[in-house]
């Protein structure tokens, strides 16, 4: 039975871990964009619609690092960002 118990709550610790980085996005810009992102030390790439207000979920840690032409973004996850003109900007409400 310790083990059982023990085992789950391992599996929940995982799992909080790899849960990912969610993000709400206002992206104002007519086109969609595509960023590259580092998360846990993994690179990926994440995508954000245009010309809309939605959710992305980077898998990886709960925060995350976007690149972009203009700089780098740290966010963490249940940050809000409005993106206008190719920039990433962390707010704190769309």
């Amino acid at each position: 039975m310790k083990k059982l118990v023990l085992l789950m709550a391992m599996i929940a610790l995982v799992a909080a871990t790899y849960a990912g980085t969610t993000l709400r996005y206002y992206n104002k810009d007519s086109k969609d964009h595509e960023f590259k992102v580092t998360t846990c030390g993994n690179h990926t790439e994440v995508k954000f619609s245009h010309s809309t207000t939605s959710s992305v979920t980077i898998q990886g840690c709960s925060d995350a690092v976007i690149m972009t032409e203009k700089g780098e973004v740290k966010v963490k996850d249940g940050d809000k960002v409005i993106i206008s003109d190719g920039v990433v900007k962390v707010v704190d409400s769309l």
